[in-house]
């Protein structure tokens, strides 16, 4: 059974054009790495394209979708599996527990959501996977700052900006796809 990567990103494809090419790259790496792409379940914005870009690939696509998000999200039709939950909380526990590290691509606050409690289990020995943050054009930069800033202030323990590994490119985290070993992923654990 081939390793999975969680992601998280916009239901909206936001004004740059990068961030849909990235998405794209990101599903379609998923698929040549044989890496389950573990995600929101929606057919739009960033998450519909790199989910549909893995699939057109011959990879693996896990979509989990709160019922009230089947409308608005518009849920993504031709997955592998298709879990529908009640509750954003259900969502995130079971995407968790189907994935062995997460990537975050630019978002909004739903994405934030995701991507905070992820750092909050992270923080608290709930889960050990890595969490990486990717996007063009320095997206991540003012959280990844903000995070710093939470540490030096006295909010968080030391090396709070540790939880989480900004990337710079697609390149690199092909690199953490990269099979080691018989593992898909270099780094990975057990979920929530």
């Amino acid at each position: 059974m081939p390793a999975s990567l969680l992601l998280f990103c916009g239901s909206r494809t936001g004004h740059d054009a990068a961030h849909a090419a990235l998405a794209e790259a990101l599903g379609l790496l998923c698929a040549a790495r044989g890496v389950t792409l573990v995600y929101g379940g929606g057919r739009v914005g960033l998450m519909g394209i790199a989910a549909r870009a893995c699939k057109a690939a011959g990879g693996r696509v896990v979509g989990v979708i709160p019922r009230l998000l089947m409308t608005s999200e518009i849920a993504q039709d031709g997955l592998d599996a298709l879990h529908v939950v009640e509750t954003l909380h259900e969502r995130k526990a079971l995407m968790h527990r189907l994935s062995d590290a997460i990537v975050a691509l630019p978002g909004s606050i739903g994405t934030l959501d995701e991507l905070f409690e992820s750092l909050t289990w992270r923080e608290l020995g709930i889960h050990d996977k890595p969490i990486w943050l990717l996007g063009d054009n320095d997206y991540w930069q003012p959280l990844t700052a903000l995070i710093a800033h939470i540490g030096a202030a006295g909010f968080g323990p030391p090396g709070l900006e540790r939880l989480v590994q900004p990337l710079a490119n697609l390149t690199e985290l092909a690199e953490k796809l990269r099979p080691t070993g018989g593992q898909a992923l270099t780094m990975g654990a057990a979920g929530p």
